[in-house]
């Protein structure tokens, strides 16, 4: 890990746990091999700099420190609650009755999907009233299904195996508290192995069809039709 004067600190937003509010900070540092890695800090609202302030493991790698500003950014308060729970519970120690590995990873991003979506799928306003910041928000939810349905595809020996391999031979266990620390890095994995399209792109094929995005996200989400 590298010294605090090489560390990016910025601040994300505030998350309430059990009537407590949490201040959440976005840490970015060059690695050593040149590229840049990112994690989550989470520190009590009315703490000092170094009371009470935990973290996640290194999430994020990318080629620029805005690629991760941007990722980061996008995601759902969800996945950042859960963030927060998984660093209080690495912590604490705590152990929980685990889930299957597939259907676990499945509902977590679909769960983050649908909050980042809000209520797009339901909504009938025109495609041309969209706001840029909705259309981005809409389109790290398209992201997001990509993964999860993704995940649905692939056989759960198979994708047991694919997530040792992407923790480098570490066992998913479920009884431990960094699994969902473990969760994120498995799906950035994913996410930048899939082609998908750039926002421009995208964007363009959805003001264009918006009525067939609604369709696929209805039957991902509601229906369970792609699982």
């Amino acid at each position: 890990m590298p010294s605090d004067d090489r560390l990016n600190r910025r601040s994300v937003g505030f998350l309430e746990r059990d009537g407590e509010s949490w201040a959440c900070f976005l840490v970015t540092f060059r690695g050593e091999s040149g590229r840049w890695q990112g994690y989550f800090s989470f520190r009590p609202r009315d703490g000092e700099a170094e009371d009470g302030e935990i973290r996640t493991a290194d999430i994020f790698l990318e080629s620029s420190e805005e690629a991760i500003d941007q990722k980061a950014r996008g995601l759902g308060r969800p996945l950042l609650s859960g963030l927060l729970a998984s660093a209080l519970h690495t912590r604490e120690r705590q152990e929980r009755d685990p889930p299957r590995l597939r259907q676990w990873f499945g509902e977590l991003v679909r769960s983050n999907s649908r909050e980042l979506a809000g209520e797009w799928e339901e909504e009938a306003d025109a495609v041309e009233g969209r706001t840029l910041a909705e259309l981005r928000s809409i389109y790290a939810s398209y992201r997001m299904d990509q993964v999860a349905h993704f995940i649905s595809l692939v056989e759960p020996e198979d994708f047991q195996r694919a997530v040792a391999r992407i923790l480098d031979g570490r066992s998913f266990d479920f009884g431990a508290r960094d699994r969902l620390q473990f969760a994120m890095m498995v799906v950035e994995h994913i996410e930048n192995m899939l082609p998908l399209p750039p926002f421009e792109v995208w964007a363009q094929d959805y003001l264009a069809n918006e009525e067939s995005y609604r369709l696929y996200t209805h039957a991902l989400h509601r229906e369970g039709l792609l699982s």
